[in-house]
């Protein structure tokens, strides 16, 4: 498995291999061409092959799962702010990311391993080896719902997944230094919540995991089985 470096379309569409956080919307096509390896407008075709990726949007940015609707984020705020609002591949909720949530992208292909074409077993799989790295900085990490990560019935992680033909995308979403006050605030309650949640306010529900970004981008690395450069 290879360490995918996620290219950073800056606004005057120079490209630096190397950054530290990325413009949200050439991110996302960069993300999806991972399991198509075709061209978009902006994003040049890819090798499909297994990988994993780390990265941060460089700004707030609302992002829509593949069927959530628009409504599931405060209109006024966003608007009023001009915070992007953009439409991941994979299923799941509405978020909020930006500066200080660590996300990741792991590609897997279903032909060298058929038992995660079951849903439950990829589930399985990404969670134990995503579990295993955030007990390294917090022991009391626990799995709830689905697929969310938890520190004394607090979310800090949710994820979600894409198959396409002989591949799978699956990649989620890590608080560590995010102000938790704009989730509330950008975000409208979700009409569907896990029970765990017990009716809870995004601040009251969410939370960081304060963990030094550089210690988690290794553990995660390290149980991916990948260097970055």
């Amino acid at each position: 498995m290879q360490f995918f470096v996620a290219p950073n379309y800056t606004r005057n569409d120079s490209i630096d291999l190397h950054p530290r956080v990325f413009e949200p919307v050439f991110l996302l096509e960069w993300e999806e061409a991972l399991i198509q390896g075709k061209e978009t407008p902006n994003v040049l075709p890819t090798e499909l092959v297994e990988g994993f990726s780390l990265w941060e949007f460089d700004r707030p940015c609302v992002v829509l799962g593949r069927g959530s609707k628009v409504e599931e984020a405060n209109h006024a705020n966003w608007k009023q702010d001009s915070v992007p609002i953009l439409r991941r591949c994979s299923g799941g909720a509405t978020i909020l990311a930006g500066p200080g949530c660590l996300m990741y992208s792991v590609v897997l292909s279903l032909q060298q391993r058929p038992e995660l074409r079951s849903i439950n077993a990829a589930h399985r799989f990404v969670m134990t080896k995503i579990l295993n790295a955030t007990r390294e900085i917090v022991p009391g990490v626990e799995l709830q719902g689905i697929c969310d990560l938890c520190i004394e019935g607090r979310k800090f992680s949710g994820n979600a997944l894409r198959y396409k033909r002989d591949w799978l995308l699956y990649h989620g979403t890590i608080l560590y230094d995010f102000p938790i006050e704009l989730i509330g605030y950008y975000l409208n309650a979700p009409a569907r919540q896990p029970t765990y949640r017990e009716g809870r306010s995004h601040e009251d529900f969410l939370t960081n995991i304060h963990a030094d970004r550089e210690r988690l981008s290794q553990l995660l690395c390290l149980n991916w089985g990948v260097r970055m450069p």
